[in-house]
């Protein structure tokens, strides 16, 4: 990648405005049993609701428009599902044409999601490098650019936005965020919450799944650290490796990353679903999962942010996830 890294709150602020009344302003929601179980605050952004069923509606809407605007009549995407389900909304709403790349593997809901929205959906084996290597293939034979799921800067940009409304509305009810909590696949959203925090003193973590923590490795690493991604019920948080870009972003910004299993995240789930009404999947799941792990020490003045980054979820996995378990959400650990 040529770009160099030169993004500043200020392109949050810039994408917010230009997305005001394209996008759901999401609500956020609390819940006294997870304060209690958190031992702080927590306020959680339900981009599960928003267009798309994701908050990668923001970046898909802000890069494909400025496309559009450009003068191309196509877009090109890759990604797990949710991504591509942006993509394609985002193309149709401005008449642009859109093909996705998706693995064998993906989840049948976003399989036809992306269809619905008209995109051509093309399938690669099940690792990220088949998908971009077909995805740059298709770009190279139609002339339409590829908007990256991660590595690009109108998307870390319009994912930002989530968690710079997020600051915003917890500062208008009085009780602004001491951290942001993020989920991270290849750090998109984490870089855009590291942008949209800026200069606010509010601490960003990250979250991974145990196996697929490429930004934890890398942060310790210094540089990027790629890795064979484990199994998950987080299937939109395994990228093998954390975006060059989102990586330059959030290498000095990030307080930290938090590993949590598939019981943690499982657990999780259950109580978004049980406590606050709303179905997020496993991936949004996850940074709450991770928010939980976050403070060992209670300390109810503290005011945690959690984005729930999206709810399309397979109605098979929401009855396995539902079904009773012995496992219980842990609250030890920290920050890697």
């Amino acid at each position: 990648m040529s770009r160099t890294v030169g993004q500043t709150r200020a392109d949050v602020e810039e994408a917010s405005r230009w997305l005001a009344g394209r996008v759901v302003r999401t609500p956020v929601l609390r819940s006294p049993v997870i304060d209690e179980l958190a031992g702080a605050r927590v306020l959680l952004k339900a981009e599960n609701l928003q267009h798309g069923g994701s908050y990668k509606m923001r970046g898909a809407l802000r890069a494909v428009g400025r496309l559009a605007a450009a003068g191309h009549t196509g877009v090109i995407a890759q990604s797990t599902g949710n991504h591509a389900v942006a993509v394609a909304l985002a193309a149709r709403q401005h008449g642009l044409a859109a093909t996705v790349v998706l693995p064998v593997d993906a989840a049948p809901t976003k399989v036809e999601r992306a269809r619905a929205a008209g995109a051509r959906v093309v399938f690669a084996g099940t690792a990220v490098e088949e998908r971009v290597a077909v995805a740059n293939g298709l770009s190279d034979d139609s002339g339409h650019p590829v908007v990256d799921a991660y590595d690009h800067p109108d998307v870390i940009a319009g994912q930002g936005t989530a968690s710079l409304e997020l600051i915003e509305d917890a500062e208008r009810a009085g009780t602004p965020l001491d951290a942001l909590v993020v989920p991270v696949g290849g750090g998109g959203g984490v870089a855009g919450g590291c942008l949209a925090a800026a200069g606010t003193g509010i601490e960003v973590y990250g979250v991974e799944p145990v196996g697929c923590d490429s930004l934890a490795r890398s942060l310790a690493a210094g540089v990027r650290v790629p890795v064979a991604p484990a199994p998950t019920i987080a299937d939109g948080l395994r990228p093998s490796c954390v975006g060059e870009l989102p990586f330059a972003i959030v290498r000095d910004r990030l307080r930290g990353v938090v590993r949590v299993d598939d019981d943690e995240i499982a657990a999780a789930f259950r109580l978004i679903l049980t406590e606050l009404k709303v179905v997020a999947e496993p991936s949004g799941a996850a940074a709450l999962a991770g928010a939980l792990r976050l403070a060992p020490a209670k300390d109810r003045q503290r005011t945690v942010g959690v984005v729930l980054t999206g709810g399309n979820v397979e109605a098979a996995l929401v009855a396995r996830l539902m079904a009773p378990r012995s496992a219980d959400l842990t609250r030890e650990g920290a920050a890697a």
